[in-house]
């Protein structure tokens, strides 16, 4: 075991600001947080043993790493955990806190490069027998070049950002014609949100299911998964609903994920914990995507089934711990469902919805966990992400923890701003969701439907029928939207 961490920097915000905090006290550790001047009030900066407030723009105080590590000097800091987004994905942050003696808590600024680099981790993976999706392995930038290899592989294809993720920069197309202009904008928003125009062109598996492992590894070359989660019900690549484990997957299938995911990060050396990502295809073939490394948003739901902490497990390991559990003494009960709680209306094209919150009653009960920093009085901030919470439910079976979903979501009550709760319940209600049956088309299928469904407002049981008829002609493309009936 190494030193003994006795105060951590927290470099981020909001609810995983509150998470890490938490998981500090239960180890009897220190918590210092930075914020911007628009967080004042935030419950993460009341609940941190020590808050530093920040004079400047409300995300680049975030970024703004040497400050950022002088601060954690100056305060006698043995660590800083950055969370996830901001600076948590920076291989050069990692860099400078190992040269400045600060345990940065996460893996090692290499590998953090590696897999920040999407090309250069398709590469290492397929070097290692991982199976990944058929694309270019070089940075390109120039669009007939790109548009001659999509030719090549066939469409669809896919356009990605080389340095980016969460769904930024990132085009589907299906006939050349479109590829230009596509190409054109994926790559500006990938300037725009990553600073670097780079894309990369792989082919485009139709409908599959997103499935993540979480790993953790010590640096002893212990190794361990903790299962995986379902990601598939996403809307337009940004991950709405997270699920585990995922109800799609066989024993066979889920078995060989396991396996490709537990030797690629062996082979590889990396420590921490970390998510590996795959897509599988409707005849269950497995393709590697990305690798994050960093704590995921989805998290929760791991924790609940495994009873693993999984961030208490990275502060451990950054002492320099030895993995305290086999693979074999892990085990996983029930299901578990996350739900992103984001202030934005989904009837309104899903314009954010920033504000006061009125009126704020929270569920509860068994089987319930709700990870969040916003209250009664709160203003939410327009500078941030529009994720304000993850409502995260469980039960022993499918049946049972979608039925906890209905009643869960119900019971939460959020005045004065606009959120995507309504939208949740649409989801929990839909007959291909209650049967386990969705891939990554699913949310992106049905928002319109959803939308109209809502415009034409309650029915008795004599208008469900009519209701079902349209549902069958959005599914067909004859319409699409309430004009359409008029």
């Amino acid at each position: 075991m190494g030193k003994k961490i006795k105060k951590i920097l927290i470099a981020n915000r909001g609810e995983i600001a509150l998470r890490i905090i938490r998981a500090c006290k239960e180890l009897e550790i220190q918590s210092v947080v930075i914020h911007s001047t628009v967080d004042e009030e935030g419950v993460w900066v009341k609940k941190s043993d020590q808050a530093i407030e920040l004079e400047g723009h409300p995300v680049q105080v975030y970024l703004d790493y040497e400050n950022i590590i002088k601060l954690a000097k100056e305060h006698r800091c043995d660590a800083i955990h950055p969370g996830y987004g901001f600076l948590s994905e920076s291989a050069d942050f990692a860099r400078e806190c190992e040269n400045n003696g600060i345990v940065f808590i996460g893996p090692k600024a290499e590998h953090i490069e590696l897999f920040g680099d999407k090309i250069a981790s398709k590469n290492a993976m397929r070097d290692i027998g991982v199976p990944v999706i058929e694309g270019t392995e070089s940075p390109i930038v120039d669009v007939q070049e790109a548009e001659q290899i999509s030719i090549d592989i066939g469409f669809p294809v896919m356009i990605k950002a080389a340095f980016g993720g969460g769904g930024r920069g990132m085009r589907i197309v299906r006939e050349a014609k479109e590829f230009k202009s596509l190409f054109e904008a994926a790559a500006a928003e990938s300037q725009k949100f990553f600073g670097n125009a780079d894309m990369f062109i792989e082919k485009f598996v139709e409908n599959p299911r997103h499935i993540e492992v979480q790993i953790i590894a010590d640096k002893y070359g212990n190794v361990v998964h903790l299962g995986e989660r379902d990601c598939s019900i996403q809307r337009r690549h940004q991950k709405v609903i997270e699920i585990s484990p995922s109800p799609l997957l066989s024993p066979a299938v889920r078995k060989e994920i396991y396996r490709i995911s537990i030797k690629a990060v062996y082979r590889l050396g990396y420590e921490s914990v970390g998510t590996m990502e795959f897509l599988v295809d409707e005849e269950d073939n497995i393709f590697f995507i990305e690798m994050n490394t960093r704590v995921q948003v989805e998290h929760p739901v791991t924790e609940i089934v495994t009873g693993v902490d999984i961030i208490q497990r990275m502060i451990q390991l950054a002492e320099g711990d030895k993995l305290h559990f086999l693979q074999e003494e892990i085990s996983f009960r029930g299901y578990a469902i996350e739900f992103r709680i984001n202030a934005e209306d989904p009837l309104n094209n899903f314009m954010p919805s920033f504000g006061t919150v009125g009126e704020y009653l929270t569920p509860g009960g068994p089987g319930v966990r709700l990870d969040t920093s916003i209250y009664s009085g709160y203003t939410i901030p327009p500078n941030y992400d529009s994720m304000v919470g993850k409502l995260i439910v469980w039960a022993l079976d499918w049946e049972g923890v979608v039925k906890k979903a209905r009643r869960a979501l119900d019971e939460y009550k959020i005045e004065g701003i606009t959120t995507n709760i309504i939208l949740h319940k649409d989801i929990v209600n839909d007959e291909d969701f209650i049967a386990g049956k969705f891939d990554t088309s699913f949310l992106d299928t049905r928002v319109e439907e959803f939308a109209l469904l809502h415009a034409l407002g309650p029915v008795g049981e004599e208008e469900k029928g009519v209701k079902s008829f349209f549902s069958k002609l959005m599914q067909k493309g004859l319409v699409s939207n309430k004009g359409d009936f008029i």
